[in-house]
């Protein structure tokens, strides 16, 4: 398992528990608005660590930290994602995993054998919309529209959650996922972070992209709420 990048301690990536987060490069979208861009985009240049210096790490903070929040990039890439969760289990820690959904085998795998404590997917926009927004032109959005059936039907925690662009949402693009996600647990709404490490900054095909005001998302959120148990924004100070 390659491991670019770990976060030592956040009280944020993993709800509800004192974790760490590990970020894996590679993924198979090119979301314009990400910010992991050098992940994304040149995992070969960025620094890795070793399995043995993660694992020494977990070790020394047991009894600290409850949990591994294990992120990317996109994870489920990763051939031996389920065998690096089952040793992060075995240290005792529970795991988190995020996902943009484009691999329902390998989260069905991750279920099934109990590897993952919560789920986070990230819904990139509306079914209709969803090739823009992923940056993948003629995406097709079977395995998404599968892997977020199995997560809400997986007995676990889990939560959909949208980073929301000016020029990629809209209200009708929320009204869109509430009716296709409808009675899933939980679903946030994400403040634009934009800095010079989004893909967009790399590429011609956006030249600028613009978030929307904490006003404007919380409009967002009245067309969300009948469809969710819980809805919520995140991102804004």
């Amino acid at each position: 398992m390659k491991i670019h990048g770990l976060n030592k301690l956040t009280l944020l990536d993993f709800p509800g528990h004192i974790a760490c987060t590990v970020f894996t490069g590679h993924c198979n979208m090119r979301c314009p608005f990400c910010h992991n861009a050098p992940l994304v985009l040149f995992p070969g240049t960025q620094p890795e660590i070793s399995g043995e210096e993660f694992f020494d790490f977990l070790k020394k903070r047991q009894g600290t930290l409850e949990g591994v929040c294990v992120t990317g990039g996109e994870p489920t890439l990763a051939p031996d994602l389920a065998g690096f969760l089952g040793k992060i289990k075995a240290q005792g820690y529970l795991v988190k995993l995020d996902t943009n959904g484009t691999n329902p085998a390998m989260l069905r795998q991750i279920v099934a054998e109990g590897l993952a404590d919560y789920i986070a997917m990230d819904i990139k926009s509306s079914l209709s919309r969803y090739a823009e927004a992923a940056g993948i032109k003629d995406f097709q959005t079977d395995a998404v529209a599968k892997s977020a059936d199995l997560i809400m039907r997986a007995g676990i925690p889990y939560e959909f959650r949208t980073t929301v662009v000016r020029e990629l949402h809209d209200a009708a693009t929320f009204s869109s996922i509430g009716e296709w996600l409808h009675g899933a647990r939980a679903y946030y709404l994400q403040a634009l972070k934009t800095d010079g490490s989004m893909i967009c900054s790399f590429s011609k095909t956006f030249t600028a992209l613009t978030g929307y005001s904490a006003v404007e998302l919380n409009g967002f959120l009245e067309l969300l709420e009948p469809h969710f148990g819980t809805v919520g924004l995140r991102g804004i100070c």
